[in-house]
């Protein structure tokens, strides 16, 4: 009977935590899901927090949307919590990072509308110009998939390197055909990159942490992406099956409306390009 009862108090204990967490989970979720609650926005800082924010103080209100924005300064949680409820949208990335994700994590995520580019640059502290690194020379790359190829992509597109044919958004160092230069690649998170500029010869730097760090790509870039038949536009994306989200829409609008295109050039200067 004592084995009994401990056991039954076991279970008891147990199912309450079940549902206890069952209950957390759906209020999380409930809080974006909830058509007549406000839009919950996951965006990193710099410039969709930014851009978020100036349609938030300036425009939502007008056009009958509550509208909040929830920063994060990583590539990964923005996805997961607008996969788990926790966010009704997100504001961060790019199509081939989005496709890479999805595939890898299961998730669900897709685009709604494109807003903007952020041009991905290389840069230095010890050199003006790409062609003055010398032989040997350490570059900091991003080490996730997407962003990786796109800075081998950008180092090849100036003449650096040769990738070999196809390798596309999947390419790695070992694709390097040909490396006049004889660089080497230290792979670091992209948030990183920035920070790691005193450590290394040079360094390929997402656009949006360029910013963050007090850089000025279209200034202080030895190379910058052209924006043009660009695949990597940044874009706003739900979960999928809210695209029609009567908030979301409004969202998507007022991203694209000429306000917001004003706002991004004359903020950012060309370090950000709008993409409508």
């Amino acid at each position: 009977m004592r084995n009994t009862a401990k056991l039954t108090t076991a279970v008891l204990a147990a199912s309450a935590l079940t549902l206890g967490l069952t209950a957390c989970g759906s209020d999380k979720d409930s809080g974006s899901l909830d058509a007549n609650g406000p839009l919950i926005v996951a965006a990193s800082p710099t410039p969709h927090a930014e851009i978020l924010n100036f349609v938030k103080d300036k425009l939502a209100k007008k056009a009958g949307l509550d509208l909040e924005v929830k920063e994060f300064t990583d590539y990964i949680a923005p996805n997961t919590a607008t996969e788990d409820g926790s966010v009704g949208a997100n504001y961060f990335q790019n199509q081939p990072y989005l496709d890479d994700f999805n595939n890898k994590r299961g998730t669900h995520i897709v685009p709604v509308v494109t807003v903007h580019l952020e041009p991905l640059g290389l840069y230095s502290h010890k050199v003006k110009k790409a062609d003055a690194l010398k032989s040997g020379a350490t570059v900091a790359v991003p080490n996730d998939a997407v962003n990786e190829a796109r800075a081998l992509k950008l180092l090849a597109d100036n003449g650096l390197i040769t990738l070999k044919d196809g390798a596309g958004n999947e390419a790695t160092p070992r694709d390097i055909t040909k490396n006049p230069k004889n660089l080497k690649f230290k792979e670091v998170e992209a948030a990183q990159t920035p920070r790691s500029l005193d450590d290394v010869d040079a360094a390929v730097v997402n656009g949006n942490y360029a910013i963050s760090a007090g850089l000025k790509p279209a200034k202080d870039a030895l190379v910058l992406e052209s924006p043009k038949d660009n695949p990597y536009g940044n874009f706003l994306a739900v979960k999928k099956g809210n695209e029609k989200d009567p908030r979301v829409t409004k969202l998507a609008k007022l991203l694209t409306s000429p306000e917001v295109k004003k706002f991004i050039e004359d903020k950012y200067q060309g370090s950000v390009i709008p993409s409508f």
